[in-house]
């Protein structure tokens, strides 16, 4: 962390999180009950969202229907990669990813694409088991920005319930949109090829 508070390293802070087609009311006003109402389809699949937080510039994430599976996580480091090698020949610095230790993070097909992006100047360090609280920016945990997915769901989302994954999607993206605005940071989407 010293290397990156003196400028020899980027490091960016990688969390998960998921979206469901009905979200529950996170609160309500004072003398009113809860209250939803069920959309005709509430079963599908969920909306899951993998972002980056860079502290000095901004937020990048990447939404897939369902969960990230290997591949999908391959596309996203791939882009990641891209940055950290124009950051390497531009600033001699290299990319750090924080993340936890995810069957998904150190699975053989993601393994096998170390070397590669090392080359391109990312690197991985995977916090010790249970210990989220070592992730400053962990968007779940109790750090600065530690509520981003919480804030987003409570905000954004909460109390309301979706016909389909492509609504509840751009729900998602409007919300990070808002986040963005009201915390003055850049935002930025990596968008699969779907050719």
């Amino acid at each position: 962390m010293l290397a990156a508070e003196e400028g020899l390293v980027d490091i960016k802070y990688l969390d998960e999180a998921g979206f469901c087609l009905w979200s529950p009311v996170s609160y309500s006003p004072i003398g009113e009950q809860k209250r939803m109402e069920q959309a005709p389809t509430r079963y599908g699949r969920r909306i899951s969202i993998l972002g980056l937080w860079h502290p000095k510039d901004g937020f990048e994430y990447a939404l897939s229907q369902g969960g990230f599976k290997g591949q999908s996580y391959i596309e996203v480091m791939d882009w990641v990669a891209q940055k950290a090698s124009q950051t390497l020949a531009q600033t001699g610095r290299i990319t750090v990813i924080v993340q936890d230790n995810g069957s998904l993070h150190r699975s053989r097909l993601v393994q096998q694409q170390w070397p590669r992006w090392q080359e391109q100047g990312l690197f991985f360090f995977f916090l010790p088991p249970y210990c989220s609280e070592m992730n400053p920016y962990a968007f779940g945990g109790a750090k600065p920005y530690e509520t981003q997915w919480r804030q987003l769901k409570a905000h954004e989302i909460a109390g309301q319930m979706f016909d389909n994954e492509y609504d509840l999607a751009m729900t998602v993206i409007e919300g990070m949109e808002a986040r963005s605005k009201a915390g003055n940071y850049p935002l930025e989407r990596f968008i699969f090829n779907c050719a």
